[in-house]
């Protein structure tokens, strides 16, 4: 789903037959101007998508934009400013509230757990752990807040969890399958697997075939031990409860990929307003 495809099924959730409270309570005619106030410190994200709700909306209301996706925000700053028919102000601003609350609250999170990655070569991943519908943005969101998307869905790359494992009986018949599709298919995707203790890991080390091995909820020790086993033969990402407190940990070891699903699935809104001019 594209940005425009995105914001017209938002809308049309929304406002339904019509938006019955502006039309009841402000005249066609009136004019108006209402400005984004920042109530909480953090980096901004969803500009973009708040100019093409507006544009959506009503392509006659003006927006002066005096903060940008990315910059760091503090409380009282004014992002932007709208301007034209006060009935179209009211019908875009919940929608434009959520989509920028959400992707700022994501962008807010991710630059701080970047920042603890400092000094080492890891890098902070998201994860298919995102609201349905809204997945481009959350990840776009990450890319703002100075993270890195990892596969967008099922279809661009292989990911062998462990109930693929499970069910394909065992690590070795996991990935022959695998192979045997990629060739089948005559597709070449990236092949990443999980393991879930160091056995595992070496039977995915024997095979040799992977791009890159997920650790999944392993502890910090356990971390170092798989980093000196694997000794640069294939990308290393951690993964698995892994959290600001301990993410410099986990980076410290030598790995070179970190992913949260805390990014997307559990993050605080940042609190914005649209208010009245």
């Amino acid at each position: 789903m594209n940005l425009q495809e995105f914001i017209s099924l938002a809308l049309k959730e929304d406002i339904g037959d019509g938006d019955h409270t502006s039309l009841a309570c402000i005249e066609a005619h009136e004019l108006s101007t209402a400005r984004l106030l920042v109530k909480e410190d953090g980096i901004l994200a969803g500009i973009e998508v708040a100019l093409q709700i507006f544009k959506t909306v009503d392509p006659t209301l003006s927006v002066k934009v005096f903060l940008h996706d990315g910059d760091a925000i503090k409380v009282g700053d004014v992002a932007f400013e709208v301007s034209g028919p006060a009935q179209s102000i009211l019908t875009a601003e919940r929608l434009v509230l959520n989509c920028m609350q959400r992707m700022s609250g994501i962008a807010s999170l991710t630059h701080r757990m970047s920042a603890k990655l400092a000094g080492t070569k890891a890098k902070l991943l998201d994860t298919r752990k995102t609201t349905p519908g809204m997945r481009a943005l959350e990840k776009w969101a990450v890319k703002i807040g100075g993270g890195e998307n990892h596969r967008f869905g099922l279809f661009d790359m292989i990911m062998i969890k462990d109930n693929h494992v499970d069910y394909a009986g065992g690590i070795q018949a996991s990935l022959d399958r695998t192979y045997a599709y990629l060739a089948s298919k005559g597709k070449n995707l990236q092949v990443e697997i999980e393991v879930r203790n160091l056995s595992e890991l070496q039977q995915v080390l024997d095979d040799g075939r992977a791009n890159r091995v997920m650790l999944d909820n392993f502890s910090v020790e356990l971390t170092k031990e798989a980093v000196d086993i694997i000794d640069g033969r294939m990308e290393i990402e951690s993964s698995g409860g892994i959290t600001i407190d301990d993410i410099a940990s986990y980076a410290q070891c030598g790995i070179d990929y970190i992913s949260s699903g805390a990014l997307t699935h559990s993050v605080k809104s940042l609190d914005l307003s649209l208010k009245a001019v």
